[in-house]
This record gives C-alpha cells, structure tokens and sequence, in this order.
C-alpha cells in the first residue's frame, strides 16, 4: 500500500489549543458555511433512534426472531441504534471510561510521548488526512488497533502510559468484540443469510478491531466548526460509548441532523460501509458528526469491528439479483481504509465511488 508517511504540517494539540484561553478560533478549524452546525439545521435533542433491548436474543424463538427483526429494521430505516442489556458490565464501562480521561489529563508533555503518524494512526493524534491546508477538526484523540489476534498475542500494543490499564482496555476490547460477533449474527439472519455468513466474510476469527478515543476540548467558537466531520464509517460495525455527560453525536436524516441523547447504560451501534457493501445496499452506512461545546469537554470511545484486512470484500452473491444487481466492486479493506487515512473524513465519498464503478 501507498501509506502516508508523515504529516504536511505542525500538529497542533485542540486541547492546548483550549487551555491557552483564546476568544476566536484558528482559520484552519474554520468550517465553510455550508458545514457548520447551525440553529434550525436539525440538531434538536432527541432519542428517536431505535433502542433494542439484546436480551431478547437469548429468551424463546418468539423474542429471538422480534430482536432480530428489530436490528434490521433498525439498520435499513436508521443505519443506528442504541442497545441495552448487552452484557457488558457497567463497572468495566465505568472503569474504561476514567483510564481513558485520565490520559488526556496528563501534562501534554506526557501524552506526546505517544503522538502517533499517519502511516498506522496508532497513538496520540489530532488530525486525521494528509492533505496540506485541510481544514482541521476541534479534537484529538488515541487509536489502538486491537485485533487480529496477532497483535494482541504478539503484544503489538504500543507502550501505554501508567495512567492507561492495559488489562482494563484488553477486557473492554475483548467484551465489544464479543458484543460485535453476536450482532454480525443478527444481522445475517435478517438479512435472511446463514448465520455465520458475514462473519466468514469479515475472515472469521481473523477480523480486525480497532478503538479510536475522542476527546473533543472546550471551544469558544463551536457554531463556526466540528470536532469531527460528517463521514461514515469505513469499517464494518461501529460500536461507540458516548460521553454520559455533554452530547454532541449527530445522525443525519434525510437532510436534517438529528442529535442523538445517549440513554444512560447503553452502547450506540453503527453500520459501516463493508456492511454497506456486503449486504448490497439493503443496510446503508450513515453520516454522522460530533458538534463541540464551549463550556464542557467530551469524551467518547468508538470500536470499529472490521474485516480482515486483506481481504476482498464485496456483495454477498445471494443478495445479487436480476433486480438488484450488484452494486459495488471488490476491494480490501487496507485498500479502503487508505482513502480516509489520506483524505480524511469525507461524507459517504468512498463507498459512492464504488458504486460508480459499479460491476454490471
């Protein structure tokens, strides 16, 4: 692959950015017009995307089929929803939640020991795209890539600093993958495949995981940018632990923004554009964005449920029909994934480009 190599500019930390007391944005965090988050423009508080209750799928046949109705609808209406009663414990939420604001309460000469580059994203980061004179997004944050199990069974994790349990992080990561596998098994029954079918091919036990932590600072201007860009997600399954304090996640719908009120316990889950792609279109990934805040900070977790990165990945064959032809050609994900690293977020870009190159 054509990886970046390092950043065309000074990376600025939004955090120190925050913390120096400066009344007006710099023009690099500057939104054109057309993006900024504006009264009006949707973003009314609300919690209208679906919330399904996951512990329907272990009770009789009767609860099984309905929760699993419920998540395909939920992904061909919505692209979103929220689950409770998914068996990760709350203490390990909880715990997860402070090693994670402990770190980006370090001294910043602490947390630059860990800045990472754009050739693996792994580490302390606050931009995401290669291109000079890019717009930026107001937050940074930490990326760990967490699976294929090679990388955990070889202890590939870069150094953590001591603020950071590594045996908290490997239970949480361990616990959403577990969440992931049981969900990709939903998704297949609805979508009326085997059960196993997207999982064997997202490579089986090979998939890849990986855990971005966001962490979006006060901002005195926050009409006149974003702490992340609308985009959808490149991989397969989101699954994201919003901050229990200060909203800020966005869906869109239709042509408004939609503000999603996390309900306190649960997980939000996302579709990505592989699933996108595999499912031929029937479950679509959804752009989405995080608005800043100028009196509180934000934190939140995303886990990004992959397929094997060498892997081509492309529509499921029972779900190409006369009628529905199918949509998108093959690529791997470490071709996919080179587009954002590149380009950073970019709306639903990269998965409409394949679909112009479409297979006919």
């Amino acid at each position: 692959m054509d990886c970046p190599q390092g950043w065309p500019e000074q990376v600025v930390r939004v955090q120190a950015l925050s913390d120096s007391g400066l009344m007006t944005i710099p023009d690099l965090y500057v939104k054109p017009p057309a993006e900024r988050p504006s009264v009006g423009n949707g973003g009314d508080v609300t919690s209208d995307i679906p919330v399904i209750e996951l512990g329907g799928l272990a009770e009789g046949a009767a609860e099984c089929r309905a929760t699993i109705r419920a998540v395909g609808d939920a992904c061909s209406e919505w692209g979103f929803f929220q689950v409770v009663n998914h068996g990760v414990s709350p203490d390990l939420v909880a715990r997860v939640r402070e090693v994670w604001r402990a770190f980006f309460h370090l001294p910043m000469e602490e947390k630059q020991a860990y800045a990472n580059d754009p050739k693996t994203y792994e580490g302390y980061g606050s931009r995401v795209g290669v291109e000079k004179g890019a717009i930026l997004d107001w937050g940074d944050y930490f990326f760990l890539h967490l699976l294929p199990e090679s990388i955990k069974n070889q202890n590939k994790w870069p150094a953590l600093p001591s603020s950071c349990s590594r045996e908290t992080v490997q239970e949480y990561a361990d616990e959403l993958a577990k969440l992931c596998g049981t969900l990709m098994k939903a998704l297949s029954i609805s979508l009326g495949l085997d059960v196993e079918q997207l999982q064997t091919a997202f490579g089986g036990d090979a998939v890849g995981a990986c855990l971005r932590v966001n962490y979006y600072p006060r901002c005195p201007q926050p009409e006149l940018t974003l702490g992340l860009s609308a985009h959808s997600d490149p991989g397969g399954l989101t699954i994201l632990l919003a901050d229990d304090c200060v909203n800020g996640l966005q869906v869109r719908r239709g042509d408004d923004w939609v503000t999603v009120q996390p309900i306190p316990g649960a997980f939000i889950v996302n579709v990505g554009d592989q699933i996108q792609v595999l499912s031929n279109a029937v479950y679509r990934s959804v752009e989405h964005r995080v608005v800043v805040n100028a009196a509180q900070e934000r934190l939140s977790l995303a886990f990004f449920y992959n397929p094997r990165s060498d892997i081509a990945i492309a529509p499921v064959s029972k779900l190409v029909t006369p009628e529905r032809p199918q949509l998108y050609r093959p690529m791997t994900f470490d071709e996919y994934r080179l587009y954002i690293r590149k380009k950073g977020p970019k709306g639903k870009s990269q998965v409409e480009s394949l679909k112009a190159q479409s297979v006919n």
